[in-house]
């Protein structure tokens, strides 16, 4: 039955790879745009769609975690190191926009890991603890 999660995933890559080839002709850009982003929201809803629930359930369920935990850093970091070497071509404003980016994305990570916390109570900001 794995087997049919990690047909479902690669289903869904070659659908998206091929809508980003088409998107990328259609703007007259000589790449891929969004394909695997596209793919991964096929995915999205192929899952949610009542005629494909045998896919994703099950030991399927078990193919598409495996191929996702491994293909999404894969594709972060092919899309890094290609980034990287347009900004190089690029010049400075783009290595700078680059740098900036990740500059304001740092600076954003306490203010992100805030949301999904609980407030602390005012005892605990005190560090009194209670030892009933």
């Amino acid at each position: 039955m794995i087997i049919y999660g990690v047909a479902l995933l690669s289903a869904c890559l070659v659908a998206g790879l091929f809508i980003g080839e088409v998107l990328g002709d259609l703007i007259g850009v000589q790449a891929n745009v969004g394909g695997v982003g596209i793919a991964m929201l096929l995915l999205i809803l192929a899952c949610n769609v009542p005629r494909f629930r045998f896919l994703v359930s099950g030991a399927s369920a078990g193919g598409i975690t495996f191929w996702s935990a491994m293909y999404i850093p894969i594709v972060v970091a092919m899309a890094a190191r290609q980034n990287v070497a347009g900004a190089m071509d690029g010049g400075i404003l783009a290595l700078a926009a680059g740098v900036g980016a990740v500059v304001v994305s740092f600076a954003l990570i306490p203010l992100i890991s805030r949301i999904g916390s609980a407030p602390v109570a005012a005892d605990e900001r005190a560090g009194v603890a209670d030892d009933d």
